[in-house]
């Protein structure tokens, strides 16, 4: 089934069965007086909030400076939006120390995190609450790995035998993803898929 506008779709339920990337969720927001910022799980959950008869409406964001006190004492118990936290080496290697890792490197949950916590001005949020998140003993804002859903696919896609038979792969899977991406199917690759659309994404390649 073919991806309809969003103002025809009925409920969440039937928005959820297609793929929306996350330039489209945020022209959605605006178009509609939402909250438009922040990952895609948040931009879903504004949108969810939508078909249920709420609207999350925009933040006017804070525009107090917040003074970066890099001569602070970095302690676990340490404000992140107090030390002015930044992904640089004087945090890496705080880290480091504390984790033993002597290549240590920041997740991408961390990362989100990081990037929530400043967005709400969460105070309270530690450098101990960022080490907890790197062992995995709590949770503050994950990483969207939707966004993986086309690197997969596009692996997937080269590694099919059969897709040699395309001269440029990379555009042959494009044109099946956008296939795949504007319909209720399942956002991943299989050999039957191709099958199934090697005419239409043919079409590309001539």
């Amino acid at each position: 089934m073919q991806r309809p506008e969003f103002d025809s779709i009925k409920d969440y339920a039937e928005f959820s069965k297609y793929y929306w990337y996350r330039d489209e969720l945020i022209k959605i927001c605006k178009a509609h007086g939402l909250k438009s910022d922040g990952t895609k799980i948040e931009l879903n959950k504004v949108i969810e909030a939508y078909f249920s008869g709420e609207k999350i409406l925009p933040q006017k964001k804070k525009r107090e400076r917040i003074q970066k006190k890099t001569a602070t004492e970095l302690t676990l118990s340490t404000g992140l939006i107090e030390c002015g936290f930044t992904f640089g080496n004087r945090f890496r290697e705080f880290f480091r120390q504390h984790t033993g890792e002597e290549k240590f490197k920041f997740n991408v949950d961390m990362v989100a995190s990081v990037k929530a916590v400043k967005e709400c001005g969460d105070e309270s949020f530690t450098l101990g609450d960022l080490l907890d998140i790197y062992y995995g003993k709590k949770t503050y804002a994950t990483y969207d790995k939707s966004a993986l859903q086309w690197n997969k696919f596009v692996k997937d896609f080269c590694e099919d035998e059969a897709t040699k038979a395309f001269p440029e792969r990379l555009k042959a899977a494009a044109a099946l993803w956008k296939i795949v991406r504007e319909s209720d199917m399942k956002k991943e690759y299989s050999h039957d898929l191709l099958e199934k659309y090697k005419n239409d994404i043919g079409q590309v390649n001539c």
